[in-house]
């Protein structure tokens, strides 16, 4: 038991009213410690094979197919209304063969609305069926004005 010397205080118990705030930075640092810890890292990469140099110049005209997804999902190729899977897949396949130069050119032009997954479906099935020169265009319509 302690006693007060040369106090006039009357109360003999006077409590303490400074935090300790030594016990709440140990805590903070091992959180901290904790969370940096448990953050994953980036493990997922796209492999790109980039054109080395300038391209040469074009000897003949290459083929275009536009391929547009609407609001309500509806596809349209060139144009005309695609009306099943099995004409998509038909249609991409035929644009993959032949000579690597002589292929045409996909262009995706997906409208704002649209859904994601029917977009990536209809570039997933390009890719899996051999399409290589693939463009998404119309990226414009979804800058903030």
């Amino acid at each position: 038991m302690g006693m007060n010397v040369g106090s006039d205080s009357t109360t003999e118990d006077e409590g303490i009213v400074d935090i300790n705030t030594t016990p709440l930075i140990d805590v903070m640092l091992v959180l901290l410690i904790m969370l940096i810890i448990t953050i994953p890292l980036q493990t997922q990469s796209v492999s790109i094979d980039l054109p080395q140099g300038n391209p040469p110049p074009a000897t003949h005209e290459v083929p275009v197919v536009t391929l547009a997804i609407d609001f309500d999902n509806a596809i349209t190729w060139n144009g005309e209304p695609v009306a099943s899977e099995a004409e998509l897949q038909s249609r991409l396949a035929e644009i993959a063969i032949g000579p690597e130069d002589m292929r045409a050119e996909f262009h995706v032009v997906p409208n704002r609305l649209a859904d994601y997954k029917t977009v990536i479906h209809v570039m997933a099935d390009a890719q899996r069926l051999g399409v290589t020169k693939m463009a998404i265009l119309g990226h414009e319509q979804f800058l903030a004005p």
